[in-house]
């Protein structure tokens, strides 16, 4: 169920659209930076980028904003048994954006992180894309709970959303439903000891792995997060994330 838990909590965050794409443009970029962590002012998160607090989790992540030698500025995230996230929110089409690229580095694993259990639901860093609320996607049975939770925020909760995670042993590839609802799939880009300690680059396709994911065709995507937590196993992680980007094709 999408209303549920933490992941609940970050999809609704990222609901609102901060700019509208409507089809193909030829006058825009080949690139779109939607993290641009390196041009921020020095000492000061990107604007665009907003805390997401859990109203459940006393304890949260610290987030700021750090020189790097390799890629300048870049977002250390510190986890010791919290959890909190940032959030960019956007309204673009997927087909028009598909392939996503970032670069993170961890310090360590989190050593009880387990993507089939709620108190496994922990990573050193995690990437999550949104997609917005279609109500001819839903059930009708579903429609209800999302005009409640309009009426509640303010706006709809977006329909679904793709976590990629830095996990400690499950094999890279690995697509499992989040322990907390269905309605997000936890897809493994990372895992294990070996990367450990080393900036790593990574580039998805998003529409394919949402049809990979839930076997349709991917709704307009609402938001783009960035997540460090610890709060339910209870142990402490370092993740750095340098910028985000959206291209139309693979560069």
């Amino acid at each position: 169920m999408l209303f549920a838990g933490a992941s609940f909590g970050l999809l609704v965050a990222a609901a609102v659209p901060a700019q509208q794409s409507t089809g193909a443009n030829p006058a825009l970029p080949d690139k779109l930076v939607v993290g641009d962590f390196s041009g921020a002012p020095p000492g000061s998160l990107p604007e665009d980028w907003k805390a997401l607090i859990f109203r459940d989790i006393k304890s949260h992540t610290r987030y700021s904003l750090v020189a790097d030698p390799q890629y300048g500025q870049v977002v250390r995230a510190e986890a010791a048994a919290s959890a909190s996230g940032l959030v960019h929110k956007v309204s673009l089409d997927p087909h028009e954006w598909p392939i996503l690229q970032w670069r993170w580095k961890i310090d360590r694993l989190v050593a009880k992180a387990d993507p089939t259990r709620k108190d496994g639901d922990d990573y050193p860093a995690r990437i999550y894309v949104s997609f917005a609320y279609d109500p001819a996607r839903v059930a009708w049975y579903e429609r209800p709970l999302y005009a409640a939770a309009k009426l509640f925020y303010g706006e709809y909760p977006p329909q679904s959303g793709l976590n990629y995670i830095f996990d400690n042993k499950s094999p890279v590839g690995t697509i499992v439903p989040n322990a907390f609802t269905g309605r997000v799939r936890m897809i493994v880009v990372d895992s294990g000891e070996a990367h450990v300690g080393q900036w790593q680059s990574y580039q998805r396709n998003i529409v394919e792995d949402y049809r990979k994911a839930f076997g349709e065709d991917a709704p307009a995507i609402s938001g783009v997060a960035i997540m460090t937590d610890t709060d339910n196993t209870g142990e402490s992680a370092t993740a750095w994330y340098a910028n985000i980007t959206l291209h139309r094709a693979a560069p």
